[in-house]
């Protein structure tokens, strides 16, 4: 645990160092977000967050391979597959850069997202088998597996980019999917005496450590945004950490909980925990192709922007779709690990007080002006419909005196 918890705080403090170079380089390159009808952010804010996530990601990979437990305990496919998500991270790190710079089209943005998904496939870093509820073993053919990885692993990449509009609302989630999923790794090698180095451990501790590392300069008011380099990076590492776990074991392990939902828990498990995102992706698409439009096509009715109007300010609505997501994750690991009663009035609660943060809050605490949530800044408050204190010198007339008064109007 020490070591994972050392390769942790190398990818969040290289991340957290890395950030500011990728912000000199995004100003000098011009990958910098524009103001646009459909985004809450109020001025224009740089891209390339991505770079220092890969950046801390590599940092914690190359420190794992010299700590004494992780190099000598685990077998050599531990560290090639993690190379091999690496390496994929790279190549789709690398196409959300020039889409960053040069805004790519969506057919360009999914040509790179099927290369890289195929570089795992093609090295063996995909679904093999999942194992039945009466211990029998699934076994999947090539042809099944790599359909079954480039679907998850492609969908989870799409589901973080779609999530990405809120600031910290991706990093966040993620971060916590991974430190939920990294507990399941580790309790369900524990639980079945079996080593305790696995790729899924270690890709998701350095996942859940660049998240963490980046959000200081991301969270609201955001100094850098992660751009599509982030999404499709951070997507790519949760959903291929958690296919790693099929092909770590002889065996699937078995665990005390239910083991139905272990069965299929390799499938489910990123899609648990990225279910707020999912759910926005699939409204989504449905929305958009019924009036007609593309479902790449971008507006203004996502799940954020829908707690936005309803009174949450931006902060609030960030921290409550964490709170969704924790409740999610933390579901999706706790059921599958443990069967007591304790586990289901935990999950109970947890549900309850996100109900409760989403929907009674907003009508209990209500920020100054929604719309784009109440940021504070005065800067903003023109956009945010807000009315600050009075300006120093002189107020100026209304305009309906003016026009009592027969003056003639700026510009008459």
């Amino acid at each position: 645990m020490r070591e994972y918890l050392l390769v942790f705080l190398v990818a969040l403090s290289v991340t957290y160092l890395l950030t500011v170079i990728a912000r000199e380089i995004a100003l000098r390159t011009g990958a910098v977000a524009p103001v646009r009808d459909r985004d809450v952010h109020a001025e224009p804010i740089p891209y390339l967050g991505g770079l220092a996530m890969l950046g801390g990601l590599c940092a914690a990979y190359f420190v794992a391979r010299e700590l004494p437990f992780l190099s000598t305990n685990s077998e050599a496919f531990v560290f090639k597959d993690a190379g091999v998500v690496l390496l994929a991270g790279v190549l789709v790190c690398a196409v959300g850069v020039v889409d960053d710079i040069f805004d790519l089209d969506a057919l360009t943005k999914l040509g790179g997202q099927v290369l890289a998904a195929g570089l795992l496939v093609s090295q063996g870093v995909r679904f093999w088998y999942f194992p039945g509820a009466d211990g029998t073993q699934f076994a999947l053919d090539d042809a099944q597996g790599a359909l079954l990885t480039l679907v998850v692993v492609i969908g989870t990449m799409n589901a973080v980019n779609f999530v990405d509009g809120l600031d910290g609302l991706a990093a966040g989630i993620v971060g916590i999917g991974a430190a939920a999923f990294f507990l399941y790794c580790y309790m369900l090698a524990d639980q079945n005496n079996l080593t305790l180095a696995t790729t899924g451990a270690l890709l998701s501790a350095a996942l859940a450590g660049a998240c963490a590392g980046f959000l200081p300069h991301n969270f609201h008011p955001a100094r850098l945004f992660m751009g599509d380099s982030g999404s499709m990076l951070i997507g790519l590492v949760l959903s291929a950490s958690a296919l790693t776990l099929t092909g770590q074991f002889p065996g699937m392990p078995s665990t005390e909980g239910n083991s139905l939902f272990v069965t299929v828990l390799p499938v489910l498990l990123p899609i648990s925990l990225l279910m707020v995102p999912m759910v926005d992706l699939v409204l989504a698409v449905v929305r958009r192709t019924r009036a007609g439009r593309s479902p790449m096509s971008a507006d203004k009715q996502h799940l954020h922007h829908r707690l936005l109007e309803i009174g949450h300010s931006q902060r609030r609505a960030v921290l409550i779709m964490w709170l969704w997501a924790f409740t999610l994750a933390a579901g999706a690991v706790l059921v599958s690990l443990f069967k007591e009663v304790w586990v289901w009035w935990s999950l109970g609660s947890m549900l309850a007080l996100t109900i409760a943060m989403t929907f009674v809050l907003p009508k209990v605490h209500r920020p100054r002006k929604t719309g784009l949530g109440d940021t504070g800044l005065p800067e903003n408050a023109a956009i945010e419909g807000r009315v600050e204190g009075p300006a120093e010198g002189p107020e100026e007339e209304p305009v309906e005196d003016r026009r009592t008064s027969g003056e003639a109007l700026p510009g008459a």
